[in-house]
Formats: C-alpha cells, sequence, structure tokens
C-alpha cells in the first residue's frame, strides 16, 4: 500500500513501506507499539504515530491542531531536554530530513470495537519549543502539506481555533503596511507555545504563484498610489508588472520609479505567515540583485490576508547577498 496523503493506515501498513524487511509484531516493539519510530538507515527521519486524546497511566498528552495546521505535540512523559532524540527534533530541518504524521483520535469504532486506523497528514516544519518544559517537552510544529478542508473530510479529529490574531482587524482593505526589517537572530526561537504563529514553509507549486501574484499586484497598485499622490502622474503611468508580462526569466517582478525619476527593480516575496517566514530565491534573482544593488528593492510581504487583500511589508534596499542570510536547498550536478 503506497504512502497517499489523507490515507488511513494500520501500524503493519505504515510498517511496511518505511522497513519492510524487518518484523512486525502488534502491540510490541518499535513498530507495534512506539509513538516515536526513527526510519532505519535515513539520518533524522523518523514516524510519528499520535493519538489525540492519549493517555499514558496518569499523564494525559495535551496535543492538537488548528485551522492553520499548527501541531502542538508533546513527547513521551519522561524525556528531557538534553535527550538525543530531543535535540534532534529542535533541529529538524523540513528541507534536509522527514517526519511523517499519522493520527488518530482516541475514539473507539462502535461497530469493530477497535481504535481507529491513522490517517497520513503529511510531513512537519519545526517551528519551536517550550525551553522550560520537559519531561514531556511541549513542541509546535507546521504540517507542511496542510489542507483544513481535507483534514475535515477525512478525519473525525476536532479542529482548534487559531490563537493568533485575526490580521483584518487591523489592517485596511487592499492595503501594504511598511514594517521595520526584523532583528537578525538565530533560525530557532524558543517562545511559548502560545505565541506560535503561522509558518508557510514550501507550498504547492500553484498555491505559490497564486499567492505571488497577490503579492505582486498588491506592490504593484500601491507603487501607482505613491507616485500619484506625490503628484508623479507620469511615472504612475510608467510602472510596469514585469512578471506578468514576460514571465518569471527578468530576475525581478515590477519596474517602478523613484519621485526623481530613478528605476526601481523590485522583486515581490509573499506569505500568509509571520515576519521570520523563510522565503525562496533563484539563482537568477540573487544575480541580478548582485548586478543591479543600487536599483533593486526587495518587497518583503508577510502575513498575507486574502480576504482583505492586505499584508505588512519590509524593503531590503541593494544586494540581497550582503544583506540576507543565504541557505542552499537544491544542487545542479555536472
Amino acid at each position: 500500500m503506497p504512502l497517499k496523503l489523507w490515507e488511513r493506515y494500520s501500524r503493519r501498513e505504515v510498517h511496511d513501506i518505511f522497513d519492510p524487511f524487518s518484523n512486525f509484531v502488534p502491540q510490541r516493539g518499535t513498530w507495534g507499539l512506539q509513538g516515536i519510530v526513527k526510519i532505519p538507515e535515513r539520518s533524522n527521519d523518523f514516524v510519528f504515530f499520535v493519538t489525540i486524546g492519549h493517555k499514558e497511566g496518569n499523564f494525559k498528552f495535551r496535543e492538537g491542531i488548528d485551522e492553520n495546521g499548527i501541531l502542538t505535540w508533546q513527547s513521551q512523559p519522561k524525556q528531557k531536554l538534553t535527550d538525543h532524540k530531543i535535540k534532534q527534533f529542535i533541529n529538524h530541518d523540513h528541507l534536509v530530513n522527514n517526519i511523517y504524521l499519522f493520527l488518530r483520535s482516541n475514539k473507539i469504532n462502535p461497530e469493530t470495537k477497535k481504535s481507529e486506523p491513522y490517517t497520513y497528514l503529511g510531513r512537519l516544519g519545526y517551528i519551536k519549543h517550550d525551553p522550560n518544559q520537559e519531561q514531556p517537552v511541549h513542541f509546535t510544529w507546521q504540517l507542511l502539506d496542510w489542507d483544513l478542508e481535507e483534514m475535515k473530510t477525512h478525519t473525525n479529529i476536532e479542529i482548534i481555533p487559531a490563537a493568533i490574531t485575526s490580521k483584518e482587524n487591523h489592517l485596511q482593505e487592499n492595503s501594504l503596511t511598511v514594517t521595520d526589517k526584523p532583528n537578525n537572530s538565530p533560525k530557532k526561537n524558543n517562545l511559548p507555545l502560545s505565541n506560535a504563529s503561522i509558518v508557510d514553509f514550501a507550498e504547492e507549486n500553484e498555491k505559490k504563484q497564486e499567492l505571488g501574484l497577490k503579492g505582486e499586484l498588491l506592490v504593484f497598485q500601491t507603487e501607482v498610489n505613491f507616485l500619484n499622490i506625490n503628484k508623479r502622474e507620469d511615472l504612475a503611468q510608467k510602472v510596469f508588472h514585469t512578471s506578468k508580462e514576460e514571465g518569471d526569466g527578468a530576475g525581478y517582478d515590477i519596474l517602478s520609479w523613484t519621485l526623481d525619476g530613478q528605476k526601481k527593480y523590485i522583486e515581490v516575496k509573499t506569505t500568509r505567515g509571520g515576519i521570520k517566514t523563510p522565503y525562496y530565491m533563484s539563482a537568477n534573482e540573487i544575480k541580478y540583485t548582485q548586478d543591479n544593488a543600487s536599483k533593486y528593492y526587495l518587497y518583503r510581504l508577510y502575513e498575507y490576508c486574502d480576504k482583505n487583500n492586505n499584508a505588512k511589508a519590509y524593503i531590503i534596499h541593494g544586494d540581497i547577498s550582503k544583506i540576507c542570510s543565504l541557505t542552499p536547498t537544491q544542487y545542479k550536478i555536472i
């Protein structure tokens, strides 16, 4: 039985996918009983079996998924922050390694009198952990393949309302609110679980393209409005949506202008996640920012709200490679 998103699996079927040449013993051993299973001969790849509402003795796990695909999850009750496995989870990089989530509720099927099978919800990306909690350690993860409607269709798991303040409450419709750039800080920020924020990570190409276009259109209109308000209607008429007309090969998305008539080559990067959500640039885009540093502007849109078409944004002017930390995610082999 191949691995497929939103399909249901028994522990034996999951075992047969990831470790087919070992013996499976029901209710015993690694695959038959444990909630955390390391995949053999794959560095830092794991399977998580999670039962919402599960108890171990007197301990009840406090776990759940909210409407944004944020999973609150607890390690085994005896695990500490210093445990090797916990350190692996804290340093998990979803671009390099995989954690596969299989989820079910603790409800018993009235017909079979047995627990429901697990539903495969996709891979996880680390967001943060609580450095003040251990035995168990408290984690927050993002489901990378999240789809709220699919979750409602294929599981009977209760979805937790998102704890994040709704963005449309304080931003006007069709608006772009410019903020300061984030401080340079380590990738792993250990905030309490209650402050968890959405992380977009890598979305499906179609979704990324749709979101990217929305962000570009918002920036395009913002540039036109700015020039018109400052009585440069002549320049406002010359703002050009390059990526829409030419495709993505130019190295930037929008040609705009400063008030004194200098060109602005604008690249737009949009996510629904917070200010520290990682984003991606191609080799062509990086080279363009290096070759045209004095005229290059990155408009980094975050917390984009589809409902009201608004976002927050910070702007970077100059060579991105000298300002931001670049991490290679793919390699061309010759």
